[in-house]
């Protein structure tokens, strides 16, 4: 079964830093890009950044460009999220996953895991 254990959140002040990470089990890592994911109270969820398999390539929404940076260990098993330059609106409770082929690969629903609660507030 895919797990999906996200941590490192919690309470920071605007201009703090975070470093997220996200340990995954049950498929070939390494075979499957990644993604982080964030919803805000009332607010759909939406993806902040990804990464590719081999980690050679990055992408970021738009208005977390040149704070957030998303990297992966393929050894670990695990992908992190450094969190630079935080406001007040980048508050919502962050999700990792993998990229969707492989739910199609293994006929499953797209899982998902608690997610960790980052709390960006003077």
């Amino acid at each position: 079964q895919v797990q999906l254990v996200e941590s490192g959140g919690g309470w920071v002040q605007p201009g703090g830093s975070l470093r997220l990470s996200c340990q995954a089990s049950g498929f070939t890592f390494g075979f499957y890009a990644m993604h982080w994911y964030r919803q805000a109270p009332g607010k759909e969820r939406e993806v902040v950044a990804s990464i590719t398999s081999a980690g050679s390539r990055t992408d970021y929404a738009e208005d977390v460009k040149g704070r957030f940076a998303i990297s992966r260990d393929n050894n670990k098993n695990t992908v992190y999220l450094q969190m630079n330059s935080l406001k007040p609106e980048d508050t919502a409770v962050y999700y990792c996953n993998p990229e969707d082929v492989l739910w199609a690969r293994i006929s499953r629903v797209r899982y998902w895991g608690q997610g960790t609660q980052v709390i960006v507030s003077s």
